[in-house]
């Protein structure tokens, strides 16, 4: 009887490590076409009907995306240094401003919260061009269109991080804040040192959500000086010059996906750690 339970589970757990791995490789589709349709010629690319697999592997599309790159009056290193710090001031930025605004709504008790969240959840049914027109009126008249401050401003303060960050604080046990306050921890201390920790899957989903956001775009129509565009706009710009560009633009793509995937895979394995090794309980 015990070897036969035994060998049910070996079974059952056969069979979800195939359905895992069947789901997995599926989602690694779209990343593996993109990568084969950067080292196509534009031969193949056009073929028809398509084909997943390449023939004949080229790194033209990757020589002439950095010529077409080259060619520009601005360095290259300066689209690079301007996504860098646009993407890493707005995640780190998004990060703060979302905790502040999350910890008050779920642990402090003021009037008005409960219609401040509702506003922030209402806020999440409207997209980006939406706000667009409203957001370029705003920032017209205090005076920085065509700044960093228009890449940055504009996604500091998203609606997701509240909501999100809000929705797991409130998991926190309210024993674990009261005993922060009987030994005189302020509520900025006890936000920072007691409640962040423990509140790690939930930044680490946020950092990644808003690292991928702003890396591949970001604020692009509000900016119009060549030197404070980011590598995204640069790139859409050499892709659209034709049909004759979509193998650039298959290389683009692949090396646009580059870093996000990387902190991806750096922070994914501490997601999945912090999720099965740090439950709260009260």
């Amino acid at each position: 009887m015990h070897s036969r339970k035994k060998f049910k589970r070996q079974k059952g757990g056969a069979g979800f490590l195939f359905v895992l791995f069947v789901f997995g490789s599926f989602m690694t589709v779209p990343f593996l076409y993109a990568i084969m349709q950067s080292f196509k010629p534009i031969q193949e690319i056009l073929i028809f009907p398509p084909r997943f697999y390449v023939s004949s592997p080229t790194l033209d599309n990757f020589r002439q995306l950095f010529r077409s790159v080259g060619g520009d009056w601005i360095p290259f290193g300066r689209y690079v240094v301007n996504s860098l710090f646009v993407t890493f001031t707005v995640t780190v930025g998004h990060i703060a401003v979302s905790l502040l605004a999350a910890f008050p709504l779920a642990k402090l008790k003021f009037k008005g919260s409960r219609a401040i969240f509702k506003l922030i959840t209402y806020s999440l049914l409207f997209s980006g061009p939406v706000t667009a027109f409203p957001q370029y009126i705003l920032m017209s008249k205090i005076g920085l269109i065509d700044t960093y401050f228009a890449l940055i401003l504009p996604f500091v303060a998203t609606p997701m991080g509240a909501f999100l960050l809000k929705n797991f604080l409130v998991q926190i046990p309210d024993s674990m804040l009261e005993a922060a306050r009987i030994d005189g921890a302020s509520n900025y201390r006890t936000l920072f040192h007691i409640v962040t920790p423990n509140m790690k899957p939930a930044v680490l989903t946020l950092v990644i959500l808003t690292f991928q956001s702003v890396w591949n775009g970001g604020g692009t129509s509000f900016v119009f000086t060549e030197k404070l565009k980011v590598l995204p706009t640069l790139l859409s710009q050499i892709v659209a010059s034709g049909v004759a560009r979509m193998g650039v633009g298959a290389a683009s793509a692949v090396l646009m996906m580059i870093l996000p995937l990387t902190v991806f895979l750096i922070t994914q394995s501490q997601i999945i750690e912090t999720m099965a090794f740090s439950g709260i309980k009260d």
